[in-house]
């Protein structure tokens, strides 16, 4: 069974981008452009990754992270941030709201599949 992985960014491009390296590696890849999109996306089914950016409209990353650490579904959910954002507060920020890692945009495809497979193993 292969694993399902949300992608959340309000990118397109970025959004195709993961996409494209996930299913290239035969994960199933759900996309979301907000975090409101991502919650009404999963409404209860279960994934196995979120990777979310974290500057999008409507609900930010930190808020998704937020809200899904508060649904006793997705506490042990492993949750990557994937953003342009590398300065160490924010990454607090993220490590504070519940995130798993952080990755910085641009992001290397092998880099990314390294780093998913080692949270979904």
């Amino acid at each position: 069974m292969s694993k399902k992985i949300l992608a959340v960014d309000d990118s397109k491009t970025m959004r195709d981008m993961i996409a494209f390296t996930l299913r290239g590696a035969g994960y199933e890849v759900v996309e979301a452009d907000d975090g409101e999109d991502a919650l009404s996306k999963l409404g209860g089914s279960g994934v196995n990754l979120v990777i979310t950016d974290i500057n999008m409209p409507r609900l930010d990353g930190i808020g998704l992270i937020k809200k899904l650490r508060s649904d006793p579904s997705y506490r042990s959910t492993p949750i990557l941030v994937l953003t342009t954002e590398s300065e160490s507060s924010k990454k607090d920020e993220g490590r504070e709201a519940g995130a798993t890692g952080w990755i910085v945009k641009p992001f290397d495809p092998d880099q990314l599949l390294k780093v998913v497979q080692k949270v979904c193993a």
